[in-house]
C-alpha cells in the first residue's frame, strides 16, 4: 500500500522520558529515546482497555546521576545486545548491563503511516562493539499486536541477544497464571540472585532443578508454585527453562482470567531454546528499588521473536521492511 504520510522526528514527554508515539485503531505505544524501551502500551478491544507492561515506580523521580540509564528508564520491553553484561572486558569490550541498545539514545530515522499500518524506524550506532542496529516497530489496523524487528549489521563475533519484556500484575495474589510448552530443563539461578547484606532478598534455592513450574524448591526446603503470580512478596528471584528443540514451536503464556486478557509469546525452540523468568516482587530494598518494584514478571527470551498474530515470519519481515523499501 502507498504511504499516506511521513512524520517528522517529534518526541513527547511521558512517564519521565522523551518518547516517540506510534498508534493504530487498536494500539497506542511509546518508545523511549533512551534505551528504546516500549511502554506504556495500551490495547483496546471493544470497551476493554489493557496496559500489560510495567513502568518503574521511580520513572518521574530525579535519581542519583550514577544510576544506569537502563534502570532510570526501566519499562515495558527492550532489546538487549548483549543480554546481560560483563564486568571484566572481553576482547576489549565492556558492555553495560543489557548493552548499549538498552541504555543509550536511539536516533529517529522515519515514521510512516500506510492505509493499513504504522511503522517507526529508529537506529543506533554502537561503539563498544562497532556496528549498526536498526529498530522497526509496526502496528496494523484492526490488530491488537505489536510487531518488532531488530536488524544488526557491521558486527562479527559471538553475541547473546534477547528481548526483555516485563508484565505488570494487579495486587491480587495469584491473579495471573503462567504456563509454557514442554521444557526439558528448568533451574533456579545457580548463584544467589540477591544479597541480604546489600538489601536484596531471594527465596528460591540457588541451582534448584525442576521439571514443572508448579513445584520449585525454596531456600528453606519447602516448595512453591511459580505458575501462579503475584506470590512471594518481599523477594526477587530468577529462573530459566529450556524448551524441547525438536518441536515445531514453543510458547509462553500469561493469562488473567478475571481481567479477561492474555499475553502470549511464540518462538522457534531450535534457535530460541531458553526463557528466563524474573519474579520481581519487592525483594530489592536498595535505591532506587526501595522495596516498591512489585507484582512484575520478566519474561525474557534469548534470541526470540514474539508473534501474536496469524502471520508467518516472512510476512512480518515484509511488513517491517515496507517503509524502507517504499521510500
Amino acid at each position: 500500500m502507498k504511504a499516506s504520510c511521513k512524520s517528522k522526528n517529534k518526541t513527547v514527554r511521558i512517564e519521565g522520558q522523551n518518547s516517540w508515539r506510534l498508534a493504530s485503531d487498536s494500539v497506542e505505544l511509546f518508545i523511549t529515546e533512551t534505551g528504546g524501551h516500549i511502554a506504556p502500551v495500551t490495547f483496546k478491544s471493544g470497551s476493554h482497555v489493557f496496559q500489560p507492561f510495567s513502568i518503574a515506580p521511580w520513572c518521574n523521580e530525579k535519581l542519583d546521576p550514577s544510576t544506569l540509564p537502563l534502570i532510570q528508564v526501566l519499562r515495558g520491553d527492550f532489546f538487549c545486545l548483549p543480554f546481560g553484561g560483563n564486568a571484566t572486558p572481553w576482547n576489549g569490550e565492556k558492555h553495560p548491563v543489557h548493552g548499549q541498545t538498552a541504555n543509550d539514545k536511539w536516533t529517529f530515522v522515519s515514521s510512516e503511516q500506510f492505509d493499513d499500518a504504522s511503522i517507526i524506524h529508529l537506529q543506533m550506532k554502537t561503539t563498544v562493539r562497532p556496528g549498526v542496529v536498526d529498530k522497526r516497530i509496526a502496528l496494523c489496523a484492526g490488530q491488537s499486536v505489536v510487531y518488532s524487528m531488530h536488524a544488526i549489521s557491521g558486527m562479527s563475533g559471538p553475541m547473546s541477544v534477547g528481548h526483555h519484556a516485563m508484565l505488570k500484575f494487579n495486587d491480587s495474589a495469584g491473579s495471573g497464571k503462567i504456563s509454557s510448552s514442554e521444557f526439558v530443563h528448568g533451574q533456579v539461578l545457580p548463584i544467589p540472585f540477591e544479597n541480604p547484606e546489600n538489601g536484596g532478598y531471594s527465596t528460591l534455592k540457588p541451582g534448584a532443578v525442576f521439571d514443572s513450574l508448579d513445584k520449585v524448591e525454596k531456600i528453606d526446603g519447602t516448595f512453591t508454585d511459580l505458575s501462579v503470580y503475584p506470590a512471594r512478596r518481599g523477594f526477587d528471584d530468577l529462573v530459566a527453562i529450556v524448551n524441547k528443540q525438536n518441536s515445531s514451536f514453543a510458547w509462553t503464556a500469561v493469562t488473567f482470567n478475571k481481567d479477561k486478557w492474555a499475553w502470549l509469546s511464540l518462538k522457534n525452540p531450535a534457535i530460541l531454546p531458553q526463557t528466563v523468568f524474573w519474579f520481581s516482587n519487592g525483594g530489592r530494598h536498595y535505591p532506587p528499588w526501595n522495596g516498591r518494584h512489585i507484582n512484575v514478571l520478566g519474561v525474557e527470551k534469548l534470541h526470540r521473536i514474539s508473534i501474536l498474530a496469524w502471520l508467518n515470519p516472512s510476512e512480518i519481515i515484509h511488513l517491517l521492511n515496507r517503509g524502507s523499501s517504499q521510500r
